[in-house]
């Protein structure tokens, strides 16, 4: 059986749109993510869904695609598949053997059937082997069917990972060490992969899910062209009090019954340093003040907000009960809705 086209690999009409084509594929990628999914084949799959839509993504290469799935059989030098070529044992591209070109097409149905100009087969190569996305850098997955889709390019597989860090260091922007294990092109050609410890400059502002570009950092070119590109997807972590909304920050901060009835000044140990904050008389939990401009220092600074959490002090002593019995008569005209 002819192996799945790139449309049916994305599981898109041929007339998809970009759009279209762009949310199925991170759909995929979601689904197959080698960290996440049970899939024993992930690595493949995910390889595979990457090579299709690195060609559908780019105008050209769908346009010229499409021509191929419309007209298999253009450039044909004989019948039947690959049979004009027999005589032929390298390929133009890095020394292939016409077996090995064999055995990565079957017999010339590898794009939906039929048979291809010489040139064809050999430009379909024309990034090599690469890992995965979403890999974590990843290790080896074999030789991509198709290396990358059409034409001359041969720079190397951009490759997504994912990095934590802490929200003190956006604040402040640092320095960060990472251990991956990257392709690099060996002397013979082939791609190998070794373990490379990367240090990462940690924008001061970045904001939780965006991306940092390592140049170079993919997977290896082919031909002499330029290595892929490295992405890393930020993770903000912070305390169990603090949850992030873009640029801004909650902060949860616990105050005593006097200090939320009377209204004090308090210093409070936040992400953006230790301020001192004046609690307005009468405040309630699960109120917020805000502090403009003390959250993540963004290009568009966010503000930082305190939650105020008020909290009764246990009665341990007779003291402390004698106190509450005092509280209790001074507000026993108090009406509370329950």
């Amino acid at each position: 059986m002819a192996e799945k086209n790139y449309y049916d690999i994305l599981g898109v009409k041929k007339d998809a749109s970009d759009a279209d084509i762009k949310k199925k594929y991170r759909k995929l990628v979601r689904q197959y993510h080698p960290d996440v999914s049970d899939d024993p084949d992930a690595d493949n799959k995910i390889a595979e869904i990457n090579n299709a839509y690195e060609t559908l993504r780019d105008k050209d290469k769908r346009s010229e695609y499409d021509a191929m799935l419309d007209n298999p059989f253009a450039g044909q030098a004989g019948a039947g598949g690959f049979g004009g070529f027999g005589g032929q044992s390298t390929g133009a591209q890095g020394g292939f053997r016409w077996e090995d070109i064999k055995d990565q097409f079957g017999d010339g149905e590898a794009f939906g059937g039929g048979g291809f100009r010489f040139d064809d087969i050999f430009s379909a190569f024309g990034r090599g082997a690469r890992g995965s996305a979403g890999q974590s850098a990843g290790g080896p997955s074999g030789f991509d069917q198709f290396g990358g889709g059409f034409g001359q390019d041969s720079k190397g597989q951009d490759q997504h990972a994912e990095i934590s860090v802490d929200l003190a260091s956006v604040y402040s922007g640092d320095d960060y060490s990472i251990k991956l294990n990257v392709p690099v092109r060996q002397p013979n050609g082939s791609v190998g992969y070794e373990n490379k410890t990367l240090k990462i400059k940690i924008p001061k502002g970045i904001t939780d899910g965006k991306q940092i570009r390592l140049a170079g950092q993919g997977a290896a070119g082919i031909g002499g062209g330029k290595n892929g590109d490295l992405f890393l997807k930020v993770t903000i972590t912070a305390a169990d009090n603090i949850r992030l909304e873009g640029a801004n920050v909650y902060q949860t901060v616990n105050i005593t019954p006097w200090e939320a009835a009377l209204g004090e000044k308090i210093n409070v140990t936040t992400p953006a340093g230790k301020l001192g904050v004046t609690i307005p008389s009468n405040s309630k939990s699960g109120s917020n003040l805000r502090l403009k401009g003390k959250g993540i220092p963004a290009k568009q600074a966010g503000d930082l907000y305190l939650t105020l959490n008020i909290v009764n002090p246990e009665v341990t002593t007779d003291e402390a009960k004698q106190a509450y019995e005092q509280l209790k008569q001074a507000f026993a005209h108090t009406s509370i809705s329950r």
